[in-house]
């Protein structure tokens, strides 16, 4: 769920709140009961978090791969093709 943060325009109070993103956003604040004094705010976003297991370098890249070499790998067919003409 995304968090949101709020913050009353009468008090100044400022709160977190996770909801659903189709929740309708919070309009009343709690601390001062102000009705329709809360907005929401545009805050940057938190980096991803992964947990448990299974999130490895290797996963996504080409690390630790053996790469082969493709002008090696012409050479040798040429001169299979070479050898065969003779």
């Amino acid at each position: 769920m995304p968090t949101y943060n709020y913050e009353c325009n009468a008090c100044r109070n400022r709160l977190t709140i996770f909801q659903s993103m189709n929740d309708s956003p919070l309009q009343d604040c709690d601390k001062c009961g102000g009705k329709g004094t809360l907005k929401r705010l545009i805050t940057g976003g938190t980096g991803m978090v992964f947990k448990g297991s299974g999130f490895y370098l290797t996963d996504y890249t080409d690390y630790g791969k053996k790469k082969e070499k493709k002008s090696v790998k012409k050479e040798k067919t040429k001169k299979n093709k070479d050898t065969k003409k003779e």
